[in-house]
């Protein structure tokens, strides 16, 4: 029996999934925006609280395809917290990531006026920055130790002691 295939909006849930199965993976708490949320599909944080960053996914079906379609607000929505994941579905296997900066997205950002007066940004693959593999630890870094349950953290003052 042949699978179905997974509609636009499907595939683009998907790289969402896949983005956060991997950030948990390498040890990062993460979390689902509101899907109205501007600009993030996902919010992640180390182990102590102490950094957090906002992500948005872009997924692509086709490995084959070179680019990744982003919105008109990509070229402004930059922060040493934001970070793009764009995702290469492969079927049944691991996905293909690209993690990148929204400073790099921002600065590379192709931009494209069609006949019909309609205007197309994009990301390529093919974007040169200084990064290791696919860029998680470029942007993410350690996700820092896990904290110890045997030790948590004290517990919130009493009311009654506070007056």
């Amino acid at each position: 029996m042949i699978a179905p295939m997974a509609s636009r909006f499907q595939s683009g849930m998907q790289g969402v999934f896949h983005t956060a199965a991997e950030l948990t993976y390498r040890g990062f708490v993460v979390s689902l925006t509101s899907r109205n949320a501007f600009g993030a599909d996902l919010q992640v944080t180390d182990n102590q609280c102490q950094r957090s960053w906002s992500v948005q996914v872009k997924t692509n079906k086709d490995t084959s395809a070179n680019f990744w379609l982003l919105n008109a607000h990509c070229e402004n929505l930059k922060s040493d917290s934001h970070v793009y994941v764009f995702v290469a579905l492969k079927g049944n296997q691991r996905p293909q990531f690209l993690v990148v900066p929204s400073r790099i997205v921002a600065t590379n950002v192709c931009k494209e006026v069609a006949k019909t007066g309609s205007v197309w940004y994009s990301f390529s693959r093919e974007t040169k920055w200084d990064r290791k593999d696919e860029g998680w630890e470029e942007c993410f870094g350690s996700p820092g130790p896990i904290p110890d349950p045997e030790n948590p953290s004290p517990p919130p003052p009493n009311p009654e002691e506070l007056k």
